[in-house]
């Protein structure tokens, strides 16, 4: 049994999920309070309480914190500058990082819930500032860039994981397009993970399987902690 007595998200949190997916609508949530606190905010806390400490067998630095705003995101949406002005958002976020201070600038482990899929991964979704010169010279230099291969190799080897982050279409000007590593030049940020039904959130030993996805992907974040971030 997982630490705190947590196994698994309750059926509670697909419902609302579902539910806030279907109307999302102020009216519908005020309708639906008791279900946000018994599906969305107690399991998550409760999650991260377990999870949390246990994640030191990961990577020691690992930090989180059982609120929202720390390691649960907000169910608010900021729709000052979107189109899309629906007020709630229809998954459940949940982050671990490294650092002083929570910020998407340092490798972390995240999961991400909605009614129908589940995600799960490890590392940096996007680059900022000067980290993607950073991750480009870290990927040619010689150790280093051999070392990312291999890490790759490793995530991806049981055909489980995909590794991703590759969104541009031409490698950056100033690098070899012939480059044995060019295509590792595509990625603007770097990240591992999977996909799954959402009802494995639900189903008994979750906890676990999440910590042993985190431990798998884990390779990827550590990586870049040691030869972009740090």
């Amino acid at each position: 049994m997982s630490d705190a007595g947590f196994s698994a998200f309750p059926e509670d949190t697909l419902r609302f999920l579902a539910g806030i997916a279907f109307q999302n609508s102020k009216d519908w949530f005020e309708a639906n309070r008791d279900l946000y606190e018994a599906g969305y905010i107690g399991p998550a806390r409760q999650f991260v309480e377990s999870v949390g400490p246990r994640l030191k067998a990961v990577s020691p630095g690992m930090r989180y914190e059982a609120r929202v705003n720390g390691s649960i995101s907000r169910i608010n949406r900021d729709v000052r500058f979107s189109r899309d002005k629906s007020p709630y958002k229809d998954h459940l976020d949940l982050y671990f990082w490294h650092g002083d201070r929570r910020g998407w600038q340092q490798p972390g482990l995240y999961i991400r819930i909605t009614a129908k899929t589940l995600y799960l991964g490890s590392g940096m979704y996007r680059f900022e500032g000067d980290l993607v010169d950073r991750f480009r010279r870290a990927v040619m230099a010689a150790a280093s860039g051999r070392k990312l291969e291999r890490t790759v190799e490793k995530v991806e080897k049981t055909g489980q994981y995909r590794v991703g982050g590759k969104t541009r279409k031409t490698v950056p000007r100033g690098y070899d397009a012939s480059h044995a590593r060019a295509a590792l030049l595509l990625h603007d940020g770097l990240y591992a993970g999977l996909e799954l039904p959402a009802a494995d959130a639900v189903e008994k030993g979750f906890a676990d399987r999440a910590l042993a996805h985190f431990q798998a992907t884990w390779p990827i974040g550590a990586w870049l902690l040691s030869e972009v971030v740090e």
